[in-house]
Order: C-alpha cells, then sequence, then structure tokens
C-alpha cells in the first residue's frame, strides 16, 4: 500500500509541475474581476536599500499621535463577504448557461469536532446558494489513513469534482502532510499542497491558489484601505492552515512580518510594534488592551466555541482578541463571528469557480 501511495504521489508532483507550467499565466484570472487583490507577481519589487535612510526619516515625521482613546472602526465580513458571493454566483449562472457546467466541491470530514463540523456546514451552505455542486464524507474518529486516501481518490478521479480539500486539523494519529501531498495541484482549493504553499513562498511564483483564510484576510486590509506596504505587521500563531501562510502573504506585499508563537518571549512587547496584528492561535481573549498598539488593525481569526444556553445553537464563539478592550485601542477590528469567517468561505468558493474555469477553459 505505501508503495502504491509513494508512486500516486510522486505522478501527482510530476502533474503539479505541468499543470504550474500551463496553468501559471491563468492564476488568478478571474479573481482579478472579483477580488480587490491582484495577481502576487504583480507584486514583486527589486529590493533597493539605496533610499532607505532619507525615506525613514520622513516616515519618522510623519507618524501621528493618536489619541489615548480610539473607537475601532468594524471590519464587517459578513457584508464583504456576501458582496463577494453575489458576483461568484453570477460567474456560476454565466458558465451554467453558456456551456452546461457548474463547479463542483467535495469535502472530507473527519471526526466529531463542533468547530470543524459549523465550518463545513457553512462551506455547503454557501455552496448550495452560489449555485456550486458539492459533496461531503464524513469519516469517523478511528477511521484509517487508507480510508481517507480512498475517499480523496475517489474525488481526485471525479471530473466533475473542481475542488478537494480536507477539513483540517485532522487528527494528530493521521500523517497530515501525507494526506495532503496526495490532493492533486488543480484542485487543491485551500491552498495546501507543498507546490502551492512553496510558489506563495518564493518571489516571482503564482500559486493556483492562496490559501483561503489569509487570503480572505488580505481583501478585508484591502477593502478597508488598510496600507500593508511598508508596514508593521505581527501575525501570532504559526500553524501551516492560518499564521504560516499569512505571514508569506504579507511578505508578499511588503510589510515587515513578525511571526509570535507559544515559544517567544516578550510576545506582549512585539504586538505592540505592530499596526497589523492577525491573531490566529484559537485562545480565547489571549490578545489584550497592553498587546496592541494605538490605532493598530487587528484581524481576529480566532474561533473558540463555548457553552452558551441563551443561544439557538447552544454555544457562541469568543476570537482570540478580547474584543472589549480592542475596540478602544484599535483603529479598525473584525469580530467574531462575522468577520475572517465569512471571507474564508468566500474565498474558498471563489478558488472553486477559478478551478472549474480552468478546467473547462472558460473566461
Amino acid at each position: 500500500m505505501l508503495a502504491a501511495v509513494l508512486r500516486k504521489s510522486e505522478a501527482a508532483m510530476h502533474t503539479g509541475l505541468r499543470s504550474l507550467r500551463s496553468l501559471s499565466s491563468l492564476a488568478n484570472n478571474g479573481s482579478c474581476q472579483i477580488l480587490k487583490s491582484p495577481p502576487l507577481v504583480s507584486l514583486d519589487l527589486l529590493e533597493d536599500w539605496t533610499c532607505r535612510v532619507d525615506q525613514d526619516r520622513q516616515e519618522t515625521a510623519s507618524i501621528p499621535n493618536p489619541s489615548n482613546q480610539l473607537t475601532a472602526a468594524l471590519i464587517d465580513g459578513k457584508a464583504i463577504s456576501e458582496e463577494i458571493r453575489s458576483k461568484i454566483a453570477n460567474e456560476v449562472n454565466r458558465m451554467k448557461s453558456s456551456i452546461g457546467k457548474t463547479p463542483g466541491l467535495a469535502v472530507i470530514l473527519v471526526g466529531d469536532r463542533r468547530d470543524c463540523q459549523i465550518y463545513v456546514r457553512n462551506k455547503i451552505l454557501a455552496c448550495e446558494e452560489a449555485g456550486i455542486r458539492s459533496e461531503v464524507v464524513d469519516l469517523r474518529e478511528s477511521c484509517s489513513e487508507d480510508d481517507i486516501l480512498s475517499a480523496l481518490s475517489n474525488f481526485n478521479e471525479n471530473p466533475e469534482i473542481h475542488g478537494v480539500l480536507v477539513q483540517l486539523p485532522l487528527p494528530e494519529r493521521l500523517d497530515e502532510g501525507k494526506i495532503l501531498s496526495m490532493l492533486p495541484l488543480e484542485k487543491d482549493v485551500d491552498g495546501f499542497h507543498p507546490l502551492n504553499m512553496g510558489n506563495l513562498a518564493l518571489k516571482g511564483r503564482e500559486p493556483l491558489f492562496i490559501p483561503c483564510t489569509p487570503k480572505g484576510c488580505i481583501e478585508l486590509l484591502l477593502r478597508s484601505g488598510v496600507e500593508i506596504y511598508g508596514k508593521r505587521a505581527v501575525v501570532i500563531g504559526r500553524s501551516n492552515i492560518v499564521g504560516l501562510p499569512t505571514s508569506l502573504l504579507l511578505q508578499r506585499y511588503h510589510a515587515t512580518v513578525t511571526v509570535i508563537h507559544a515559544l517567544t518571549k516578550n510576545p506582549e512587547m512585539l504586538a505592540r510594534e505592530a499596526d497589523i496584528v492577525v491573531a490566529a492561535v484559537g485562545m480565547p481573549n489571549l490578545v489584550r488592551k497592553s498587546w496592541l498598539k494605538p490605532g493598530a488593525v487587528v484581524i481576529d481569526v480566532g474561533t473558540y466555541p463555548i457553552e452558551d444556553s441563551s443561544s439557538d445553537q447552544g454555544y457562541r464563539l469568543l476570537g482570540d482578541v478580547c474584543y472589549g478592550e480592542a475596540i478602544n485601542v484599535a483603529s479598525a477590528i473584525t469580530p467574531v463571528p462575522g468577520g475572517v469567517g465569512p471571507m474564508t468561505v468566500a474565498m474558498l468558493l471563489l478558488n472553486t469557480l477559478e478551478s472549474a474555469k480552468r478546467f473547462y477553459d472558460f473566461s
């Protein structure tokens, strides 16, 4: 079985490389009409240090003196995502009317983690609203890697499925890297394939898909008029799902990025230097007002469910940032829920649409 998996993995890698060569010019071709974010290669600049001294003097002289008591503007991810999803639905309808085809998304869910179930349910509902067909394989916590690989293989070979994702995180006993490497590059709408992640990191390269949550974070910043170029950004958390790709993407937008993790010394001091703070840990109220520089922009990716009998669902969600404190320090902030979460779903739909467009050569 292992030999067969390795052969498949090698074949998938070669197929992915061919896909990159033939499809890289098409990457983000459709998203430019829907998103504010351009192709990453269009952002690449030559490194020029000759003007740093004069520029630093000008920037220091122009730093504003913020008031002691700010009221943060709300970055409404729900409203922004609805606008994007409306445009996606129009494109899906246009595809169906023109060629009789619609995008297809498949999701593999392992176990019964409440947050993962919430994410999958929201993704499927969003697919229905956008006219994207969807399939879900729901596997037990005790399932084997072979069970997951078998489900993946079926979706990989299905021409009506244009996006495949394995809901992360997986149970720790499973080899997440091996499983994700079996995703074909052209269907990796979550953007976690090693080639997609590698091309995200490399100047002059364009991934076929950018991971959905980081992509949504950048879109929120751009649509809120937040300047990223030259700013100091701190990403709290270094997961493969959010923290790492977010730090890479912010660097592609020319922010100076610091990554804070559980072993970082003086994390509060480092975070307080940032113009942009992205919190992606999943620990409720970790980031207090003392972590934030006055006027910082805060993107709260964290979602942590806690029991709440007054809620219809029986729970409510908290973010990584203590919202009640942060709104008096930050200049802008995303709420939880209603901030990054809806944008993640919107970016997944967009990646699936773009995958289908490539497959059918539809523009």
